[in-house]
């Protein structure tokens, strides 16, 4: 009987997490809304409340809602940031030939968010971008390198002006990973080679040529790509 009921059971909470996605996209619940209760929800969409209650907790899980202390359930902000949460421990957990996919897409993100940085970088932002990289090159520390080069990058997407590219970025960039491609570097006397690549990523952004820029991001990402698939083997 349980192995019966089971996916009919699964069926129904999914049926309720994509009525509760409707509501949002449909505007019936807005952003920061509390949801109603879970029996008068349950009672409303006609469905039992253990599987409200299992649909509640996946979307909590997810960042579509929230449960605050005391108050009840309610919907998030819906901000890129708060929703790709569970994308960065993707990319941090991820090894080998997925780890590689992710970064065949940061590759094309972050060649965009480049190009569309350079036309749109201001002067701050450039300033601060310049700081970094000066610190990079200062430093063979690997910790305070892989510090940098994090800022560097979320300096850039932050200019690009799309929250969402920049969000997803973000989700890519895992610092687990990066100490793993910097630590490498080194062993590899590869240092020199990265540093030249920020470099021509910042002098595309100061000329303010997106091309350029997005040449730059391409070739510098693709040669961590490169790297990876070299660690991998045949």
């Amino acid at each position: 009987m349980d192995d019966e009921t089971a996916p009919q059971k699964g069926t129904v909470t999914q049926r309720a997490i994509e009525r509760i996605k409707a509501m949002i996209g449909e505007g019936l619940l807005e952003p920061g809304q509390r949801l109603p209760t879970e029996r008068d929800l349950a009672a409303q969409l006609g469905i039992s409340r253990s599987s409200m209650r299992e649909a509640i907790r996946a979307l909590t899980v997810l960042g579509v809602l929230e449960a605050r202390h005391g108050s009840g359930i309610y919907v998030t902000l819906l901000e890129a940031g708060d929703l790709l949460e569970t994308f960065g421990v993707v990319a941090d957990l991820s090894r080998g030939p997925r780890l590689v996919e992710l970064l065949e897409v940061r590759r094309i993100l972050e060649s965009t968010a480049t190009a569309l940085a350079a036309a749109r970088i201001s002067e701050e932002q450039l300033a601060e971008v310049e700081r970094h990289l000066a610190a990079m090159n200062a430093t063979d520390d690997p910790e305070e390198i892989i510090a940098h080069d994090l800022a560097f990058h979320r300096v850039i997407a932050a200019a690009a002006g799309n929250d969402t590219m920049a969000a997803i970025l973000e989700g890519l960039s895992s610092r687990t990973f990066r100490a793993r491609v910097w630590r490498g570097y080194q062993e590899e006397g590869a240092f020199a080679r990265t540093r030249r690549e920020h470099a021509a990523i910042h002098r595309a952004l100061a000329a303010h040529d997106p091309e350029a820029a997005r040449a730059a991001a391409a070739a510098h990402v693709g040669e961590v790509e490169e790297w990876m698939r070299a660690q991998l083997g045949p």
